[in-house]
């Protein structure tokens, strides 16, 4: 009897005292991935522990082995390896101390400036906002872009697609967004993504960003081409993580996603090597899922979870103009609209290269103010005619009446208006002074080639002698009728005081 007791108590001493851990062994390495007899108990996105500290990260699970990918060094794992389970679900560090930083798709610092303090963490992958818990997107995220902000709007909690071919700057569209919001009164948090870009290249942006002192409210999260396609996949979903931080504080967010090509890219060899079953293009049956629930995650929360937003600006590149292809109308289904960069646009002057008729936004004039509003619907219907017109014209200019080649050198000089050199994004009173002018037939008497040097004077002259009504403009987000008559008291004053400057050019 007292050996039983004595045998009892030295059991439950062992069972409190021992840690039991649950082991695999590597069966095969390749090219990142890994796969692994044993770990039966193991969980999806479960974070792994190879030999040396190597973190890897469970995606495949199947009845005798499970498929992992690898954040380290894979050449040092070989067949025979043990690896532990670490009942950990892959997250990243999220908070304030992330902003004006560059990190890894781990939360790691990258840009040589020490260490980051974290106080929390967030799982890369999160169920989306429900229907519940959103409002409609109805507040204006200003991108500085005179063409954006006037004809394809865009909200806070929108999800807006940027796609192209390589020859168009789809980038720079994105950056110049991230740059006009140091102008906004409340000011959204921005993540940059970089996914499969060179480390040189990604330098650049971040040089550009420092220039216009973006840095100081965003957090770039770097993907580079030298890294392998584990941490490719996993970028977009830990920016996504660390924008929710903000969102669920109820901020504002806006993150940019570039590009979401070769994030399918990745998953599609990580698939491949896994040997799942391809299917359209070699891509896996999953394709549409790793991206739609990733998007979803933006949007506009309601005012019980805080009035936070996240507006996601994913980017692609696309091939030879084709939209058709199988992730460009994957992603536009999933989008909430798509700015679609057209070549032909580019190589003729036309800057930034927005093709106008094919680019939507399925928010529209809900996420516009009203002064916006006032001078973007007549220049959506002013455009639309002028396209209409241009293509019949060139059969026969000659033969045109007089109000046709009228509305025609009107849609001119509405184009001309609407290019935009890069990295100059402008704030709502600037633009919307200038659209105003154009729809209105005061640039009707400047030659084509001038007008872009009249708006620069334009706002010049606005700042200099009638500030009160674009500080008006910016503080009512509207023209009133007193405005507008200032408005255009000014502009006439400006012609009048350039006349021999502007209306020795004029045509005719």
């Amino acid at each position: 009897m007292e050996i039983a007791e004595y045998l009892k108590k030295e059991i439950n001493r062992l069972a409190t005292e021992v840690k039991v851990e649950e082991i695999g062994e590597v069966l095969e390495v390749k090219d990142g991935i890994v796969k692994i007899s044993g770990l039966r108990n193991v969980k999806s996105m479960e974070v792994l522990e190879f030999k040396e500290k190597i973190l890897g990260l469970a995606v495949n699970l199947e009845r005798d082995e499970v498929g992992a990918i690898v954040f380290g060094n894979y050449s040092k794992l070989k067949e025979g390896d043990i690896v532990k389970r670490t009942n950990k679900i892959l997250s990243v560090p999220v908070g304030e101390g992330l902003i004006g930083r560059v990190v890894n798709p781990l939360g790691k610092p990258i840009d040589g400036k020490g260490d980051i303090s974290y106080k929390e963490f967030y799982p890369i992958e999160r169920i989306a906002p429900s229907v519940i818990e959103r409002e409609p997107v109805n507040f204006p995220l200003h991108t500085g872009i005179k063409v954006l902000d006037a004809l394809i709007p865009i909200g806070r909690g929108q999800r807006e697609l940027i796609l192209g071919d390589n020859i168009t700057d789809r980038t720079g569209l994105a950056i110049d967004a991230i740059i006009n919001q140091k102008n906004e009164p409340k000011r959204p948090v921005c993540i940059y993504v970089a996914i499969g870009y060179k480390k040189m290249e990604v330098a650049r942006i971040i040089k550009t960003l420092r220039k216009h002192k973006a840095t100081d409210y965003t957090i770039v999260v770097c993907a580079s081409a030298s890294d392998p396609s584990s941490l490719w996949y996993l970028a977009p979903y830990a920016g996504c993580a660390m924008g929710e931080y903000f969102m669920d504080k109820g901020k504002d967010v806006l993150i940019v996603y570039d590009e979401l090509g070769r994030h399918a890219y990745a998953w599609r060899e990580i698939s491949l090597i896994l040997r799942r079953p391809p299917g359209r293009e070699a891509y896996p049956g999953d394709i549409f899922y790793l991206h739609s629930r990733l998007l979803e995650r933006a949007g506009k929360l309601s005012k019980e979870k805080g009035g936070g937003s996240m507006t996601a600006f994913p980017i692609l590149q696309t091939q030879a103009g084709d939209v058709t292809a199988y992730i460009p109308t994957n992603l536009i289904s999933i989008c909430d609209g798509q700015i679609i960069m057209d070549t032909e646009l580019r190589l003729s002057g036309q800057i930034p290269e927005v093709n106008i008729g094919l680019s939507v936004s399925r928010v529209g004039s809900n996420a516009q103010t009203k002064a916006m509003k006032r001078v973007a619907g007549r220049l959506r219907l002013d455009l639309a005619q002028y396209r209409e017109l241009a293509a019949f014209a060139q059969f026969g200019a000659s033969d045109l009446d007089r109000a046709t080649r009228a509305q025609l050198e009107r849609g001119q000089r509405l184009t001309e208006v609407l290019k935009q050199p890069q990295f100059t994004p402008l704030p709502l009173e600037k633009q919307v002074m200038i659209l105003y002018a154009a729809i209105n037939g005061y640039l009707d008497d400047i030659s084509v080639d001038k007008v872009s040097l009249f708006e620069t004077k334009l706002y010049q002259f606005m700042e200099t002698n009638h500030p009160e009504i674009g500080k008006s403009i910016a503080e009512k987000k509207e023209i009133t009728a007193e405005t507008e008559k200032a408005l255009m008291k000014a502009i006439k004053e400006f012609k009048e005081a350039n006349y021999a400057e502007f209306f020795q050019y004029v045509r005719g």
